[in-house]
């Protein structure tokens, strides 16, 4: 899948495994973790695929966060994220990452 990050901060963990923003610091570990889940993302062929990842912990959100999806990091943190098809190019899957969320806040 194509994966595009909606914040500067995800990006940059991605990228760097790190950012310049105080708010969004995370230790080492995590980010390790984060930028794998990323991965997963990247390398599967389509959204169906996360299911069958069984670490992922793949999930439809509902109430609030309704349309959004979202696979583990640990058992604290996860991605949440968003999927939209490409009618033009059938094959390709945009994967609009929005958020690294701490699931118990």
């Amino acid at each position: 899948m194509l994966v595009i990050f909606e914040k500067e901060y995800l990006r940059s963990l991605y990228e760097d495994g790190k950012c310049s923003d105080k708010k969004h610091r995370y230790q080492p570990d995590i980010v390790r973790r984060y930028q794998k889940a990323i991965n997963f993302l990247k390398a599967v062929s389509s959204i169906a695929s996360l299911w069958t990842i069984r670490s992922l912990n793949y999930e439809v959100l509902d109430g609030d966060k309704a349309g959004l999806f979202s696979i583990r990091v640990n058992d604290k943190y996860h991605v949440e994220f968003t999927v939209t098809l490409n009618e033009d190019k059938p094959m390709l899957t945009v994967c609009n990452v929005t958020d690294l969320s701490n699931h118990y806040k």
